[in-house]
């Protein structure tokens, strides 16, 4: 079989959202034919990631893919916010990966890193490489690392609006691959009975729900207009609970606090911290909705390709997520979500009220979602990369 090696500039395991994906991913790679083995740093990890488990146990995938640490000086501990630290992990990975590849012909080189897309672009000129590119760099290092990487790489772009920005700087190899979800997640999930029972909640309250980290690149993700819309909804026919699944725990108390502030009953709130990937299922079966309450950034509208969309569709769960093009590319409005402008709390209460008041839509939107989702399961998004790489020229 052809081989695939996935590097990956990260702490693995992590609490981040990348890291589930890397996981999936060269789980699906593996699943579509490659033999594949992921490499990354040998960092030092925070105290409850060094507690996790496996990165097969933590992430909840079969272990049909090799993972291989190296060794790198990590200065992250000594010098969390300065640059340096970056630098110095970075640059002692690439050496370390040199090395490493010496001994490996590998087929198929694929990374989301663009500094070690470049790097390996260099050292291995005769080689596949796949750039999975997730945001356009603004730097003017950053810019022409792309221009270079782009013209000679086959690029996996996740949205439409990247792919066509990537285009304009030199790129005539494009995919554009949306993130997705692990299938067998989903297979034998609890009911709503089952699933609010074990969570404690009433099992006829209306739940919507929220998936992940309340942060991405220390931008906020609009839990603040969910919680005002929530209270205002509420005051029109009835309460709303919200199950919050994801941290950091300050982030947790203030939307505790901004929760009691809007006079909403702290019953109503079910804040569970953050859970192994693994467990996320069973917290979604508990939903009537699932929401992405994104606020407009150039990050947001474009680039973002959200894993929690794609495992509310998996799921089951009618969604309402914010009206911005990165989204639009993947639901419709009515047909298999509800759209609302970014940060309008009106607009917001009025779907959360549709929803609630209207089981037919409700249920015709779970169906909807489900069916979209055979679409983006990590194993035909591999299957379709797949066939990209090997496309030839």
């Amino acid at each position: 079989m052809p081989e695939l090696i996935y590097v990956a500039n990260n702490r693995l395991p992590t609490e981040k959202a990348h890291g589930l994906q890397i996981a999936q991913m060269c789980e699906a790679f593996a699943q579509a034919g490659y033999t594949v083995t992921l490499v990354a740093p040998r960092r030092i990890n925070t105290a409850e990631m060094r507690a996790a488990g496996s990165l097969w146990a933590h992430y909840g995938v079969e272990p049909v893919f090799a993972f291989r640490r190296l060794p790198i000086l990590d200065l992250f501990p000594i010098f969390p916010r300065w640059r340096i630290g970056f630098v110095t992990q970075t640059v002692t990975f690439a050496l370390a990966l040199t090395v490493w590849l010496l001994r490996r012909p590998a087929d198929v080189l694929y990374t989301r890193d663009l500094f070690l897309a470049a790097w390996l672009a260099l050292i291995r000129p005769r080689t596949a490489l796949v750039y999975e590119a997730h945001a356009l760099h603004r730097s003017r290092l950053g810019r022409a690392l792309e221009r270079f990487v782009v013209r000679r790489a086959r690029v996996v772009a996740l949205t439409a609006h990247l792919a066509d920005a990537l285009r304009a700087q030199g790129a005539d190899r494009v995919q554009v691959e949306h993130d997705g979800f692990r299938a067998a997640r989903f297979a034998d999930v609890p009911s709503q009975a089952e699933a609010r029972a074990a969570l404690d909640i009433p099992p006829d309250a209306f739940v919507v729900g929220y998936i992940g980290r309340l942060h991405t690149m220390g931008m906020p993700k609009g839990l603040d207009t969910l919680v005002d819309a929530i209270a205002q909804a509420s005051e029109r026919g009835g309460p709303i609970d919200l199950l919050l699944v994801g941290g950091p725990d300050d982030g947790v108390r203030a939307l505790r606090d901004q929760w009691a502030a809007r006079g909403l009953p702290g019953e109503r709130l079910h804040a569970v911290g953050q859970v192994p990937p693994a467990q996320i299922p069973r917290y979604l079966a508990a939903l009537d909705a699932g929401t992405l309450p994104l606020p407009w950034t150039e990050h947001f509208a474009y680039y973002a390709s959200a894993i929690k969309l794609f495992e509310y569709l998996a799921a089951g769960c009618a969604v309402i997520a914010s009206d911005l093009p990165s989204t639009a590319e993947v639901v419709r409005d009515g047909e298999t979500a509800l759209l609302a402008p970014p940060g309008d709390v009106q607009a917001w209460a009025d779907a959360l009220v549709r929803l609630r008041d209207d089981p037919v839509l409700r249920q015709r939107l779970r169906d909807a979602a489900r069916a979209l989702s055979t679409h983006y399961t990590w194993e035909a998004r591999a299957t379709r990369i797949r066939a990209f790489v090997e496309g030839g020229d």
